[in-house]
């Protein structure tokens, strides 16, 4: 038996041939460089054919067209010619397929990203499945690379190069709806008749063999090479607006575009080799593959060793608050189960209701989802005022006010109605798991969930055990967060958990350096050019600073001197200011562009006059410093399991810059013991708390590395 093959190839009577795609023992197809060998022979087979009509390339794995290349090859080069050479084999093997002198067809149902598009970009023509499993797109630049095997050149000839460059710059996924209306597929049609609208449509009489590739649309401001620099130029600006210099490969994707707009189609692709060659062998886009290694990795954790997952067929919501209902919504939207909302009014179950309602409407009204997906959503949401329909869940994640006597009645109300399997988790931020726990009769099916707000959009769960939680509970419950769409990791309960343990001495210096005189503005704006989606002061904004002045003196209470906040809290409450949901904080929330322009009176109240006096670089240092430090402190406890945990928990839960890396990556690159001295020299001027926590001295004493 010679070993099976990726890509086979059959001919058929009708004169059509059929490339299939089916990588051996994965669940999804993704493109090797061991293949190109394969691909050829088919391709010198395909052009000996005589009397041949066309070509259909289809995948045999339903919900799976090709989901790119392998990134572990991308990985595994050791310089940037290595890497070049790997793309210039991709960009060879497709110009062969284009080069076929009868028309050929991608049949696409499933993922169709990076290397696949860039495959189905080389046919001449593309069917796509309107299963709503079908995304199409290039999403490399979320890894620091750009399309390495044509994608740069082809889509912006396809479809032009003002509709091209937002999708290859934000990696932008599509449904196929879309990619028709922006002309990147050809027919939608259903799964079932994908394989014969393909034949069809290589059979037509109006199929020629299309070329796109050397005549740039011609639209008015395209067509002109002045026009073009007013394209790419206007593209830099907008994507440096947000990405402040940090994400090398943004300049080079318009760089690479603009040289093969000028050059020419070949030109361009020596430019996109060379360019992606180079790009794999930034720290940005290193640091980035290890984010997609590790998070791959946790996707086949249960969390809990061998122990098996427990089916989940229906859910219990406590709570219709603004948390309720995005769980409700993430449980009945992304993993399909029933999801039955629990308060103490009608309005809130109907705030719960709504909520989920308006984020599926919006869905429709952009044809991101037909009409009929979002009223079957809906059917999977019901509402309560008492405990009818609990006997039947298996889990109900509460979400009610941070009151310990009141979580702990929730919890005995739920042993009393529900099976005596039912977990219970709880949506606390700040309250320990064990004395929510502490006087279950089932202990062991009590466990922390936290999601971070809003739900609907933020990836990370933390899934927080006690000491007396199950395996089961805890796989049962990783098992459920993951199908609500989320990356979990699992924390040992403590003051804070992780995230917002590691968040809190970040969020107190800031508010320091802001009472020492800093203007708002700069801070905030010195830790977005670190790499931050926002700047502290605007996230306390965001958060509530009630709540965070509820928080802080819990963790002191519980972790010590170095997580007291500064006094000044108290003196915004008094003065109502909760920031952006009263519309009254650091920000102004009035005038035309609310939140953006800070609130000088805050200042008055604070009694400080503003005056900028250290520099960006300083200010992050003194903020990230803190959450580093305390990142090692969690590591050291168990807190954490791992590193790789750390890492992504701070990355997903608090957007620290992915392309560092995440707090213990990070700390690696600048080396232990040079955190540690800095740590040192702050703590001579600012006081104990830049402490180094006692991991960390360690490490640096012995030249040790956290990967």
């Amino acid at each position: 038996m010679s070993e099976q093959q990726a890509f086979t190839l059959e001919l058929r009577d009708d004169q059509v041939a059929v490339i299939h795609i089916d990588v051996p023992g994965e669940s999804m197809n993704t493109l090797k460089a061991s293949f190109a060998e394969e691909v050829a022979g088919v391709l010198n087979q395909l052009e000996q054919q005589r009397d041949l009509k066309g070509v259909v390339v289809i995948s045999d794995k339903p919900g799976s067209f090709v989901a790119g290349a392998d990134i572990s090859m991308i990985d595994a080069c050791e310089n940037a010619a290595d890497t070049e050479s790997l793309a210039r084999q991709g960009q060879a093997m497709f110009d062969r397929i284009e080069a076929l002198q009868v028309p050929v067809v991608a049949a696409i149902d499933g993922a169709c990203l990076g290397g696949g598009l860039e495959l189905a970009l080389a046919c001449h023509y593309r069917v796509a499945t309107d299963s709503n499993k079908t995304i199409i797109g290039l999403p490399e630049v979320q890894l620091g690379l750009l399309p390495g095997s044509g994608g740069t050149q082809r889509l912006p000839r396809l479809i032009g190069i003002q509709k091209a460059l937002p999708l290859i710059l934000t990696g932008k996924q599509l449904r196929a709806k879309q990619a028709k209306k922006l002309g990147i597929v050809d027919d939608v049609v259903p799964p079932s008749i994908l394989l014969d609208a393909a034949v069809k449509l290589a059979l037509s009489s109006k199929a020629k063999v299309k070329r796109v590739r050397h005549s740039l649309l011609n639209k008015l401001l395209e067509g002109t090479g002045v026009g073009r620099g007013i394209i790419f130029s206007k593209a830099r600006e907008q994507a440096q607006a947000k990405a402040k210099g940090n994400y090398p490969a943004l300049d080079k994707i318009i760089d690479t575009i603009a040289y093969g707009s000028d050059k020419g189609f070949q030109a361009g692709l020596e430019y996109e080799a060379r360019s992606f060659g180079e790009l794999a062998m930034t720290p940005e886009s290193k640091q980035l593959r290890n984010i997609f290694f590790a998070t791959t990795a946790m996707k086949k954790e249960t969390g809990a060793g061998d122990t098996k997952p427990r089916q989940v067929e229906r859910v219990g919501v406590l709570g219709g608050g603004l948390m309720g209902g995005g769980i409700a919504y993430v449980s009945a939207a992304k993993a399909g189960l029933p999801a039955r909302i629990k308060d103490i009014s009608e309005q809130g179950i109907v705030h719960a209701l709504k909520y989920s309602y308006d984020l599926l409407n919006k869905k429709v009204k952009r044809k991101h989802m037909p009409r009929a997906e979002l009223e079957a959503t809906m059917l999977r949401l019901s509402g309560s005022l008492d405990y009818s329909g609990f006997d039947r869940v298996d889990v109900v994640i509460e979400a009610v006010f941070e009151d310990l006597n009141l979580k702990q009645q929730m919890v005995a109300d739920i042993e009393a109605v529900a099976s005596e399997n039912t977990i219970f988790a709880t949506n606390t931020s700040s309250l320990p798991i064990t004395k929510i726990a502490a006087q279950a009769q089932r202990p062991e099916n009590v466990i922390g969930l936290h999601y971070f707000s809003p739900v609907d959009k933020m990836p990370l769960a933390e899934i927080i055990t006690h000491a007396g939680t199950s395996d089961e509970t805890i796989a049962t419950t990783v098992a459920l967060a993951k199908k609500q769409g989320k990356t979990p990791i699992v924390v040992k309960d403590g003051a804070g958990f992780y995230v917002n343990r590691i968040l809190a001495p970040y969020m107190n210096e800031s508010a320091r350096l802001v009472l020492e005189g800093e203007p708002i503005e700069v801070v905030d704006s010195a830790l977005v050019k670190f790499g931050f989606p926002v700047g502290p002061m605007k996230l306390m904004d965001e958060v509530g600073i009630d709540v965070a002045a509820k928080v802080a003196p819990i963790m002191a209470d519980e972790l010590g001197d170095r997580f007291r906040a500064p006094d000044a809290f108290g003196k915004l409450l008094d003065d109502e200011r909760k920031g952006k949901k009263n519309k009254k904080g650091f920000y102004a929330y009035s005038g035309k562009k609310p939140g953006k322009a800070v609130d000088e009176s805050v200042y008055t109240l604070l009694g400080i006059s503003p005056s900028a006096k250290l520099g960006g670089e300083e200010i992050a240092q003194r903020t990230v410093l803190l959450m580093l430090n305390e990142a090692a402190y969690c590591l050291d406890e168990g807190i954490i399991r791992s590193a790789r945990d750390g890492d992504i928990g701070a990355i997903f839960g608090i957007g620290f810059p992915p392309f560092r890396g995440g707090p213990f990556r990070y700390m690696d690159a600048i080396g232990v013991a040079e955190i540690v001295r800095r740590l040192q020299s702050y703590q001579k001027q600012h006081g104990e708390r830049y402490t180094p926590a006692p991991l960390l001295l360690k490490m640096a004493e012995n030249n040790e590395r956290f990967y």
